[in-house]
């Protein structure tokens, strides 16, 4: 694996004190033997920041004198906006029109520039590297640095301590940087980590049929999996570990949603309830499973939209 086991641990003693340890809840309506990694309950709404913070932490002075920068349909935007806060670093981040303007808003709000140049999620990388090379900024990349993934592992090394006879945990999945990183976390342990796609932004599918990453016209209600490619990092783990992408449909996450809205009581985006549809829809089995609930930026618009569609 690019990332393993060692750099997780670092990345958590990086990270250990700055943010909250997510709590995992239990849900008898799932299962007697299912639980909720409630990371929606992580600073700026998402898990999201582990990464950041890693990553910011390894820059020198002079890579910090020149800011950073980074591409986000709105969660990592967020993030790198608070990080950079709280290290005293300038932040520019490349977000997309047409993007999630309640995410777009909270990255403002922590005192990020925000560029929406691009026209969808598909150019948004390309307008990356157009400012990288004109600014001179450092990169932050939401799903395909080893520092990034390695703090991202850092929530599948919580549920491996927290929670006794783990062996499957879901993950939502769109870049692939969060399970790669709960690979990495679980890696040596006789645990199975899943990663769940929408089916109509299957880029981890995409990339691990072709055997590297590759474009794909990325367009669920779970914005934050519509990831354009997936990262290198988790296309090479998930082909060694030869574990293919569970995928959902637009309803089946719509009812994960659901679910967790009015069953479980968590305020999650539709990028949370992957993993949660994944075990609804019986696409994932397991004797102890364990879904991680990824964020919880979403609209009211958004929200109000699927609550009522039932």
């Amino acid at each position: 694996m690019l990332v393993d086991h060692d750099d997780v641990a670092r990345a958590a003693d990086v990270i250990r004190g700055r943010l909250q340890r997510t709590p995992i809840l239990s849900s008898r309506t799932l299962g007697p033997q299912v639980f909720l990694k409630a990371e929606l309950f992580q600073r700026t709404g998402s898990f999201k920041p582990r990464g950041v913070l890693t990553k910011l932490a390894s820059l020198s002075s002079e890579e910090r004198a020149r800011g950073v920068i980074a591409a986000s349909a709105g969660n990592h935007a967020a993030a790198l906006a608070f990080g950079a806060r709280e290290e005293g670093i300038d932040a520019l981040v490349v977000m997309f029109q047409g993007a999630s303007e309640v995410k777009r808003a909270a990255a403002e709000s922590y005192g990020a520039a925000i560029d929406q140049q691009a026209t969808g999620p598909g150019d948004v990388f390309e307008r990356l590297a157009e400012l990288e090379e004109e600014t001179g900024r450092v990169l932050v990349h939401p799903f395909d640095d080893p520092l990034v993934v390695a703090g991202q592992g850092t929530v599948g090394r919580e549920i491996l301590e927290d929670l006794e006879g783990v062996d499957t945990i879901v993950v939502p999945c769109g870049g692939g940087g969060l399970v790669a990183g709960v690979a990495a976390a679980a890696a040596g342990r006789d645990v199975r980590v899943l990663p769940v796609e929408p089916a109509t932004s299957r880029a981890l599918h995409a990339a691990l049929e072709a055997g590297e990453p590759v474009r794909v016209e990325a367009g669920s209600i779970a914005d934050g999996l519509n990831a354009p490619f997936a990262g290198g990092i988790a296309t090479e783990t998930f082909a060694e570990l030869g574990i293919d992408p569970v995928l959902v449909s637009e309803s089946e996450i719509e009812e994960g949603f659901r679910f967790l809205y009015v069953r479980a009581k968590l305020a999650c985006e539709p990028a949370g309830a992957a993993a949660v549809a994944a075990v609804l829809a019986g696409k994932v089995g397991g004797a102890r499973i364990v879904c991680v609930v990824s964020g919880g930026n979403v609209s009211t618009k958004t929200a109000t939209g699927i609550l009522a569609s039932r």
